[in-house]
């Protein structure tokens, strides 16, 4: 049975970072231990109820993308087994499909996201502007078209309660340097590109991702984190997509859609969300864990 887990705690083992979503652990090697909570973020925001089970779907179907993309580039799974790092006394079946031991890379300050579908804070730029992250669009696109081809569009890296903001791609050389930017750039759409195929096959279209990337001692770009996860993309049931709309999704666009008809300033703290939509969410991300990766946790 899925397990249920709003905060870590693992006495002996130092706490690097508490996320939205994921809690970091050092351990001896240059190595992390990184723990995918039940918490739920949303327009950058963590709300006060958990998802039960969500963090190891996340970290299941991270775990099956990483997998299937890793003739791609490289990731910074190390394999190992989880029970094996955690401290005494501590019970490893909340663990165990939650977790992974990762090599400690050096983050890139940037959100490395790929769009092939205009929606989402895309959407509304295009409304704006006519623009996204610089690039020029057709004029007429309706809310939830596909694009005409993926376009890399990378936003800041915001801390806990603050805001992404979409960037040019200008931006991100000022930041990290040409030749990086263009590496990270080829990386996420080379991913996009071949996730979006093989969720094709399933049924499924991707509509955007997310991912984060770092380097490792050797300067090498590894892709980190979560990968192609219902928190980091939105996942459309391809028999049901049609323009115009927020399609119906696999995704926390569930929950973002139920906060849209709040009066709610998307500034911390969040409101509570009501169990019909807690267990809506739920049952989203495991329609979309079993769909992709043929996994069911239940």
């Amino acid at each position: 049975m899925p397990t249920t887990l709003h905060t870590s705690e693992l006495p002996g083992l130092e706490l690097l970072h508490r996320g939205k979503v994921r809690d970091v652990y050092v351990l001896p090697g240059n190595r992390l231990l990184m723990v995918a909570s039940d918490r739920l973020s949303a327009f950058d925001v963590v709300l006060p109820d958990p998802i039960p089970g969500k963090g190891e779907m996340l970290c299941q179907i991270s775990n099956f993308w990483f997998a299937k993309t890793a003739h791609l580039l490289p990731n910074h799974l190390t394999g190992e087994d989880v029970a094996a790092v955690l401290p005494d006394g501590v019970d490893p079946a909340l663990y165990a499909r939650r977790s992974v031991v990762t090599r400690r890379l050096k983050p890139l300050p940037v959100e490395a996201i790929a769009r092939g579908y205009l929606i989402g804070s895309g959407w509304k730029d295009y409304q704006r502007s006519g623009s996204l992250c610089g690039i020029r669009l057709p004029a007429g696109l309706q809310q939830a078209a596909r694009l005409p081809e993926p376009i890399f569009t990378p936003s800041t890296k915001a801390a806990v309660g603050d805001h992404d903001e979409n960037v040019s791609f200008d931006a991100v050389v000022r930041a990290i340097g040409g030749d990086l930017a263009e590496q990270v750039r080829v990386a996420t759409l080379q991913v996009y590109r071949f996730a979006a195929s093989l969720a094709a096959e399933r049924g499924i279209i991707i509509a955007d991702t997310k991912l984060e990337f770092g380097l490792d001692e050797a300067g090498q770009l590894q892709v980190m984190d979560e990968m192609l996860t219902p928190d980091s993309s939105r996942f459309w049931p391809a028999s049901e997509y049609r323009e115009g709309i927020s399609p119906p999704s696999y995704d926390k666009q569930f929950v973002r859609d139920y906060l849209e008809t709040l009066d709610w300033n998307k500034s911390a703290p969040g409101p509570r969300i009501p169990a019909e939509v807690i267990e809506g969410t739920r049952q989203r991300y495991a329609e979309a864990l079993k769909r992709l990766a043929g996994i069911e946790l239940d």
